[in-house]
């Protein structure tokens, strides 16, 4: 069992920066893959990020790659998530999930993922 616990959101304007902390309990966090979801139109989540058990893979949405850094340090069992050059199209809760990290596999579809955060308000002003 994995709880997992957001942290970091707020209020910015466009062009700022935030980041995002998920905090997961356990002593198995390093097991896991970690990812990043926001509501979209017409999805009750999509996938924005997510890194690898080790840290050496990483996936990103278009809307997103060049803007945002996942990284993680499973010695704190955390994982982060930088977003830079916000737009207010940013503007979500997001949410934290975790997935097994079998074969160092990324995975993007929400039903992938077993873990979720109860999410954290990201308000980007014009």
């Amino acid at each position: 069992q994995v709880q997992l616990v957001e942290s970091g959101g707020g209020l910015v304007q466009a062009g700022g920066s935030l980041r995002l902390s998920c905090a997961a309990s356990g002593r198995t966090f390093s097991r896991y893959t970690m990812g990043w979801f926001r509501p979209a139109p017409g999805k009750e989540r999509e996938f924005v990020t997510a890194i690898n058990w080790s840290g050496d893979r990483t996936s990103y949405v278009d809307s997103v790659r060049g803007r945002f850094t996942i990284s993680r340090v499973n010695a704190q069992n955390t994982v982060y998530l930088q977003m830079n050059s916000l737009k207010p199209e940013d503007t979500a809760v997001y949410y934290c999930a975790a997935h097994s990290g079998y074969l160092g596999l990324i995975l993007t579809g929400q039903a992938d993922y077993i873990y979720w955060g109860q999410g954290t308000q990201v308000t980007v002003s014009s």
